[in-house]
């Protein structure tokens, strides 16, 4: 009756019992079959006793193992996790491992498989354990007494017939064939001579077996021909027929961890160190993260995945590991499939991006085309680019430029507002004010390389501008930049802007100092002249060229396949790297700021080491990628010769190494390079330099304030960042300028009269034509007032603003 009111406990088994493992059993009575946990599906094995088909001594063994595994916790000892005993059945649930057995099965080497080192490795550290700190012996030490996890881990299980070490009294083994592998002075009658020789007895045996086969004769023993020569000394001491002659566990691992030891290698030293990690110093983290990535292609893959990626998740997180963890971080991320990602990887991204070390944001900049693929536009404009944003203004300039390299992965992530509005802000902030030419110049490249991205009406509002600005900068490879940038986005300009805007641009460089400038400009201009020339020829063609103005690319892929020859062969890959990048780099691990000056264009005299970072630093070798810029226009060509492969040209690349420096003979650089500077440094004197070429005084004056980048830029402060533009100098920008502030800043003010078109044709703010400016001296006079007036004011503004800046600078801001 009351047998009717009992539950059946096996109905409160919290695991679902699966398919049976099949696996060589005659060395046990147990039966293995996969699990999944009823509560989240987690994968176990569960090791089920059928008690009414099997004998009393294996039900006792089985409850005994049971009771053991529950009490022994240890990395390298298989891990409890539930069990349940019935009339029926007794039922253990441990993680999910598979026999070592079935797992060797795979291997097609063991003798040089790092693996099989760290998995007897786990073995003996478990014996040394149960032997040394636990006070109990095994009993039971074989190949089918270890099981193998998914991360490729040893876990000794077996334990029923686990005892004290001073017990001599062990349950009588089940099956019956376990006896034949007992020490000899077991099969005598004798109790060993050590509390380990039983267990190194069994230990030798497993080594034999693992780089062999299931050991049926004990004689076999002998036969040490396919065990490693590192380990065959160890083997035959452990199993040395006088029990007294074999070591302890602990000796096997202090001797094989020895120079030429068997567990001397690079996994053992690189999973024991991530054991150990928040024991150690962080100058030994940074030099053991620094190594992973060279070692980790040699190491398993499940070992990767399941237990070394996990190591490294921990030692960010916990550890305090800093920012070299990043590289064998996200290498290893790629093992994982997408679900898996998104749950380890991008979180682990998203806490980086907000971190205030300069150190780990350049390390994490540079690793950005890693791990771009797998992060979803959502985390992009929500949590990343808020925060990588701040480095546009940041005082280090390998930050900035770091920051400049990553927005051409992460521009088809961004919405329109960060792209179109939030990020151009920050391009023409850097490309008129920052003081490294390299980073002007890398912006330019950035700017043309993300513009199949841009919405089709900023695109055509910004592009001209932006490139035809820079034709005003004293470095010559920002020059080029804009050059061939124009030459890259040909396709997305309309024929009557070629011909009033971009043309009349390059013309006024093909009288530049720099040679390299001057090639480039006569190509760029001949290849427009022959576009123009076949549409004058054949108007239906019109359509054709203007077909991609108003279209935005798709993908990536697509907009790849728009661009020009230069487009492929200098901007793929190739950004200009300033020369005090590296400089800057060493002050970050430092701790240290550079100290920078106040836009591209630097006020009074500047020192020898100033000089070379604008503009000596440009022809040298160590300050540029190698294989950038080498320009190809060779000779005289006609307009006509690039008609028929403007699209396929070839256009160079951008790269100082190989500039026009190679055409001009080395006694003539430095005077080249510092009639440059002195106009950059020399206001005055440029102006009167400018004259000389035949333009009247106004328009050299009008050019002077048709900059609008520094009143009118409005960027959000953030941490700290100061937006005053004090003392910053003109630039003597163009008019084109002027549409490309309105456009980029998109300001809510409304139109004012300082505020001009880029149109050839535009009035200027006191009503009159650029292009039918009078010449009656009072109106002159009287114009020249009002932008005296103009200035004076301005400058007062800009010293108020200056006044009312005070506090410390954060990461992210940016030194004005």
């Amino acid at each position: 009756m009351w047998s009717f009111f009992s539950r059946d406990p096996v109905k409160d088994f919290p695991y679902e019992i699966g398919e049976p493992i099949s696996f060589d059993s005659e060395r046990t009575f147990w039966k293995l079959h996969k699990g999944k946990k009823k509560a989240n599906g987690e994968e176990v094995t569960i090791f089920i006793l059928d008690t009414k088909n099997s004998s009393p001594s294996e039900i006792e063994a089985a409850k005994a193992a049971v009771k053991r595994l529950k009490m022994l916790r240890h990395p390298s000892v298989l891990t409890f996790l539930d069990s349940v005993e019935s009339d029926k059945a007794v039922y253990l649930a441990t993680e999910s491992v598979e026999p070592l057995g079935k797992y060797l099965e795979r291997k097609e080497n063991t003798q040089g498989d790092l693996s099989v080192a760290w998995g007897l490795f786990q073995v003996t550290r478990a014996l040394s354990f149960l032997i040394n700190d636990g006070n109990l012996r095994h009993n039971n030490v074989h190949i089918g007494s270890v099981f193998v996890n998914a991360a490729g881990e040893w876990k000794l299980a077996s334990v029923e017939y686990v005892s004290g070490s001073d017990s001599s009294q062990v349950i009588g083994k089940v099956p019956s064939c376990l006896s034949q592998l007992d020490p000899p002075e077991v099969k005598t009658g004798s109790q060993g001579a050590t509390k380990w020789s039983n267990d190194s007895w069994g230990l030798g045996i497993l080594i034999w077996e693992v780089f062999n086969e299931p050991l049926h004769n004990i004689a076999l023993l002998k036969n040490a021909d396919k065990i490693p020569k590192t380990l065959v000394n160890v083997f035959k001491e452990l199993t040395n027929q006088n029990p007294s002659s074999r070591p302890n566990p602990a000796d096997v691992i202090a001797r094989s961890r020895r120079p030429g030891g068997f567990y001397k290698n690079d996994l053992v030293d690189s999973l024991l160190f991530l054991e150990e990690i928040q024991i150690k110093e962080q100058t030994e983290k940074t030099r053991f993260f620094t190594g992973l990535p060279t070692v980790l292609d040699k190491f398993p893959e499940e070992l990767c995945r399941h237990k070394i990626l996990p190591q490294l998740i921990n030692a960010f997180e916990f550890g305090n590991a800093g920012s070299s963890v990043l590289a064998p971080l996200f290498k290893l991320g790629k093992l994982l499939d997408e679900p898996e990602y998104q749950a380890k990887i991008v979180p682990c991204v998203v806490k980086l991006f907000t971190s205030t070390d300069r150190a780990t944001r350049v390390r994490l900049l540079q690793q950005l085309e890693h791990f771009v693929d797998h992060l979803q536009p959502n985390t992009v404009n929500d949590k990343i680019f808020p925060n990588i944003v701040t480095g546009f203004m940041d005082t280090n300039p390998t930050v900035r430029e770091q920051t400049v390299r990553a927005m051409l992965f992460l521009s088809p992530k961004l919405n329109y507002n960060n792209l179109n509005v939030e990020l151009l802000k920050y391009f023409a902030r850097l490309q008129i004010k920052d003081d490294q030419g390299g980073i002007r110049t890398n912006t330019t490249i950035c700017l043309g390389k993300i513009s199949c991205f841009l919405n089709p009406q900023t695109r055509r509002k910004v592009l001209i501008p932006a490139f035809t600005r820079v034709f005003q900068d004293v470095f010559p490879q920002a020059k080029i930049a804009g050059i061939l940038a124009l030459a890259a986005t040909q396709q997305y300009y309309l024929l009557s802007e070629v011909a009033s805007k971009i043309l009349p641009a390059l013309s006024t460089l093909t009288c530049d100092p720099d040679k390299t400038v001057r090639d480039n400009a006569f190509k760029t201009i001949k290849g427009f002249l022959g576009k123009l020339e076949k549409v004058s020829e054949d108007p239906s063609l019109k359509e054709k060229f203007e077909a991609d103005v108003d279209a935005a690319a798709s993908s990536a892929a697509d907009a790849a396949s728009s661009w020009a020859g230069w487009a492929v062969s200098a901007l793929t890959s190739k950004f200009q790297r300033s020369q005090s990048s590296n400089a800057g780099l060493a002050l970050i691990g430092q701790g240290g700021n550079p100290v920078r000056s106040k836009g591209r264009f630097p006020m009074g005299n500047q020192s020898s080491s100033s000089t070379s970072t604008t503009t000596s630093s440009i022809p040298s070798t160590p300050s540029v990628d190698k294989d950038v810029l080498q320009p190809t226009a060779e000779g005289q060509e006609s307009a006509t010769d690039y008609e028929d492969d403007w699209d396929n040209e070839d256009w160079g690349a951008i790269d100082g190494n190989g500039s026009s420096q190679s055409n001009v003979p080395s006694s003539n650089k430095a005077s080249e390079f510092s009639s440059v500077n002195t106009g950059a440094a020399n206001p005055s004197s440029r102006s009167t330099n400018t004259v000389s070429d035949g333009w009247d005084t106004w328009a050299i004056e009008e050019t002077e304030e048709k900059d609008g980048w520094d009143g009118d830029f409005d960027v959000e402060p953030k941490n700290g960042i100061s937006n005053s533009s004090d003392d910053f100098i003109s630039n003597k920008s163009n008019a084109n300028e002027s549409e490309f502030l309105s456009s980029v800043l998109n300001t809510n003010k409304g139109p004012t009269s300082n505020q001009t078109s880029s149109e050839w044709g535009s009035t200027d703010s006191d009503g009159g034509s650029l292009a039918g400016r009078t010449t009656d001296p009072e109106k002159l006079e009287e114009m020249r007032k009002r932008r005296e007036e103009r200035k004076l004011h301005r400058q007062n503004e800009l010293e108020t603003k200056r006044s009312t800046r005070k506090g410390p600078m954060k990461l992210g801001s940016k030194k004005i």
